[in-house]
This record gives structure tokens, C-alpha cells and sequence, in this order.
């Protein structure tokens, strides 16, 4: 089994930065990819990031050029540091493990942006 628990969640206001980590542990394999999600009130879960053990980096457009992730695998341990925060990025912030097609998640924390 892998737990996944997330910190660096709050309440920011718009134009500011935070950091959010995620530690793994567990049995983790060398081989997988970590990233976050994002679920705002009323909306559907989408994707805000991925990043593969080897460092190959995704981004959905919304949050290009203002997010990023990296991880330190020897921590496994993935991060995500966001800048220019907007009131729309306002959500509850999951992070996963994918490996040998298996998915895992963490609790959620919460980033609220003031406008």
C-alpha cells in the first residue's frame, strides 16, 4: 500500500505564491508518475500537473507559466510551487501515485485565493 499526505494548503490573496509538498510512502516502486489535481466547489476534478519519476513534467494550460513540479525521489516526495495565484484556482488540491496501474491519492488540502 502507498499513503500519500499533502501540506502547504491556505488562504493566499490573488497575485501571491504557496507551496504545496506531498510525501509517499509505502511501497513505492521507482518506476511512476506524481502529480495534482484540483476539484473546485461545483466543478469536476481536473488535472493541474504530472511529473514522471524520470523529471518529465506536464501542465494543464490554465496553470502554464505560473505552476511548477518537481520531486525528489530519494524523499518521494513531489511538490508544487504556485506563483500569480488567481481567485480561480481556488480548490481543494489532491495529489496521486500512479504506478504499475495502480492509483493513489492523498486527503486533499485546501488553497483558497482572495480576490
Amino acid at each position: 500500500q502507498v499513503q500519500l499526505v499533502e501540506s502547504g494548503g491556505g488562504l493566499v490573496q490573488a497575485g501571491g505564491s504557496l507551496r504545496l509538498s506531498c510525501a509517499a510512502s509505502g511501497s513505492i516502486f521507482s518506476i511512476n508518475v506524481m502529480g495534482w489535481y484540483r476539484q473546485a466547489p461545483g466543478k469536476q476534478r481536473e488535472l493541474v500537473a504530472t511529473i514522471t519519476s524520470g523529471g518529465r513534467a506536464d501542465y494543464a494550460d490554465s496553470v502554464k507559466g505560473r505552476f511548477t513540479i518537481s520531486r525528489d525521489n530519494a524523499k518521494n516526495t513531489v511538490y508544487l510551487q504556485m506563483n500569480s495565484l488567481k481567485h480561480e484556482d481556488t480548490a481543494v488540491y489532491s495529489c496521486t501515485l500512479v504506478q504499475r496501474n495502480n492509483d493513489y491519492w492523498g486527503q486533499g488540502t485546501q488553497v483558497t485565493v482572495s480576490s
